[in-house]
């Protein structure tokens, strides 16, 4: 039964995620007037990225004048703002093969503007840029944006009348140095009457597209999209949690500059396909049409709810948010995270209360379910990162950009290698066999930790990882943990991860906190039911909680990996650990446990397959490509 309701679980969990993280439908050419149609703006995409259109080439003079034309058709009435190309702009543009000098050294931006009702109110800007990298057509970085800011304009028009003015900024050498974005926030007249940028990027070619960025002080803002999102085809993509983590990261868009400024707003993108990324192969065949449907869908839905607003959204507290199987944005306040996390207690206490009547459950039984979650995370973190240096460099030791390119198009190759990793470690958590030779774990834990150092790089966190999976595996234990010790000690884990990402930065502590809200209903529920977890029915709640919550996990895995995969594969082992919270009761019998090992075994065998496979299936090319 334990068996049959683990894989169970697993299998309608991962179908679940599959099917959550997938595209709209594209709209057709005759889709209503109002509504985001990708088939229209696809006729705008192609035209645009005809060819790789850099600063200063005569493809870049050629989509200008197209969309000089495209604008006033629209009503937009645009003007040509130019300035000078930073001194490390034109280096950039020189060494990738430009030429800066047929541009006078000049980026030229192009401005338009539809006319509200009230004037007098601060406008809400559209923005996305027109160039390109030398050697790609940029279908979808950034034509798509364009494309869909020019369809989303028409759609507004179509809507009727606005509020307040809309202005459209199409800049001008983003792939440089952000250039185009500095210009006109740094002295073009309309800069200090824009009140909101919703901006459209793109990195790969295609996806769910996100909302991955907002202004500081977001939370009126936030609240605005929640509302305005849910009318968007295939819903949002959006959680604080992505906005926290890019926060940390040296990465830029043409939105890092009215941000910097103190201007709010909205920042969306897609990340899926990210072989296309800077490349001769991000032609117009090649875009995910679904994907630009739900980027410009998204896109309309937040512009035309912020032009037809009484009042623009002020600043106001950072707000705790994160949508749910795309159809649903939850959000509570930062405070209420800390309410959430005594219901988690509460309830955590009392599924341990009843534990403790009916099965004898001890503190030394928590003590080590909570330690064996600790070592399944930092052995989590060697495991995947050892697996991962299969598929190549690590992309902060990369010799060139052109390595960088190619790491990108192997990162499918290293997801499916790093989400069977975990799960072959999953499956050996589950069954507890790892303590039957502790030297034997413990050795090849540390053999991988100093493997991982020397070809990865070092690393304190995996250093520190390596350490404490090795310690943890040669620990005494003079009984082995029971399922509720288990189920318990994972549960008070991940709460006091949560008290203190909570404490430290709650925007992010969702990724705790809810999970392990979710884990202690179910595990309360259980102790209802059978608390000896002895009845079948006493499992059905963790495997419900097992199929939505790790459904919710995987999803977010997924784009989680997608950011950051590549030099931190181990993020998935964080992942794992959060589905571990509703898979610890289904562990299996002891006589189950041989082919739950095997299975194990063959997961394993797959990723390292998988990771080492990318090398022949996107080779490193003799010969550089023409990318900066």
């Amino acid at each position: 039964m334990r068996l049959a309701l683990l894989f169970g679980t697993l299998t309608l969990a991962f179908a679940l995620a599959v099917l959550t993280t997938q595209v709209p439908k594209p709209r057709p050419l005759e889709a209503p007037a109002a509504a985001f149609s990708a088939a229209r703006a696809m006729t705008d995409v192609e035209q645009i990225a005809r060819a790789p259109h850099p600063v200063g080439s005569t493809e870049h003079a050629r989509v200008r004048t197209y969309l000089t034309a495209r604008m006033t058709q629209l009503g937009l009435s645009p003007q040509e703002q130019t300035g000078p190309l930073s001194p490390g702009s034109i280096q950039r543009l020189k060494k990738a093969g430009g030429d800066p000098d047929a541009a006078n050294n000049q980026a030229i931006n192009l401005v338009g503007v539809l006319p509200g009702k009230d004037r007098s109110q601060p406008a809400v800007m559209l923005m996305a840029h027109y160039d390109t990298v030398v050697g790609s057509p940029g279908a979808a970085d950034d034509s798509t944006g364009v494309g869909a800011i020019l369809e989303a304009v028409r759609a507004i028009k179509a809507r009727g009348p606005i509020e307040r003015d809309l202005v459209v900024l199409l800049t001008d050498a983003e792939e440089l140095n952000l250039d185009g974005a500095r210009i006109f926030f740094g002295g073009h007249p309309l800069r200090d009457r824009i009140g909101a940028v919703v901006n459209l990027e793109a990195r790969g070619g295609g996806g769910r597209a996100a909302m991955f960025e907002t202004g500081r002080e977001a939370g009126p803002t936030v609240d605005l999209f929640r509302r305005a999102a849910m009318r968007a085809d295939g819903g949002t993509t959006a959680t604080s949690l992505a906005v926290f983590m890019y926060e940390q990261m040296p990465n830029g868009t043409d939105f890092t500059i009215p941000k910097d400024r103190g201007v709010g707003g909205l920042n969306f993108a897609f990340i899926g396909r990210p072989a296309q990324y800077h490349s001769a192969d991000a032609t117009p065949e090649n875009l995910d049409k679904g994907g630009l449907q739900h980027l410009g869908s998204q896109a309309l839905e937040a512009a035309d709810a912020l032009l037809r607003a009484p009042a623009l959204p002020a600043k106001g507290p950072n707000t705790v948010y994160a949508d749910v199987f795309g159809r649903l944005m939850l959000s509570h306040s930062a405070a209420t995270g800390w309410v959430l996390l005594g219901l988690t207690a509460l309830l955590g206490g009392f599924a341990a209360w009843r534990a403790r009547r009916a099965t004898g459950l001890s503190a030394g039984q928590v003590g080590r379910g909570l330690l064996d979650g600790l070592w399944f995370l930092s052995a989590g973190l060697v495991l995947a990162q050892a697996v991962r240096l299969l598929a190549g460099p690590m992309s902060s030791r990369a010799a060139s950009s052109e390595t960088y390119y190619v790491l990108l198009r192997r990162l499918p190759w290293m997801e499916a290698g790093a989400v069977l990793t975990i799960l072959a470690l999953a499956l050996l958590f589950l069954t507890g066999a790892r303590r039957s030779r502790p030297r034997t774990v413990a050795g090849i834990t540390a053999a991988l930790t100093a493997l991982v150092l020397l070809v990865g790089g070092f690393s304190p966190v995996l250093l520190g990882a390596g350490v404490i999976a090795a310690a943890l595996s040669l620990w005494p234990v003079k009984a082995p943990t029971s399922t509720w010790g288990g189920w318990v000690g994972l549960i008070a884990l991940v709460f006091l991860f949560g008290c203190i990402v909570q404490g430290a930065a709650p925007e992010a502590a969702l990724l705790f906190v809810w999970p392990a809200l979710l884990a202690a209903i179910a595990a309360a529920l259980a102790a209802l039911i059978s608390p000896g977890l002895t009845r079948p029915a006493g499992l059905i709640p963790s495997a419900v909680a097992g199929v939505l919550g790790g459904a919710w996990l995987m999803g977010l895995g997924h784009f989680v990996f997608l950011g950051i995969g590549m030099d931190l594969p181990g993020a998935l082992a964080l992942i794992g650990l959060l589905a571990l919270l509703f898979l610890r009761p289904l562990s299996p019998p002891v006589g189950a446990v041989r082919p739950v090992l095997i299975g194990a075994a063959a997961c394993l065998v797959l990723a390292c397959g998988f990771s080492l496979a990318a090398r022949f299936a996107e080779p490193t090319p003799a010969v550089a490509e023409a990318l900066p």
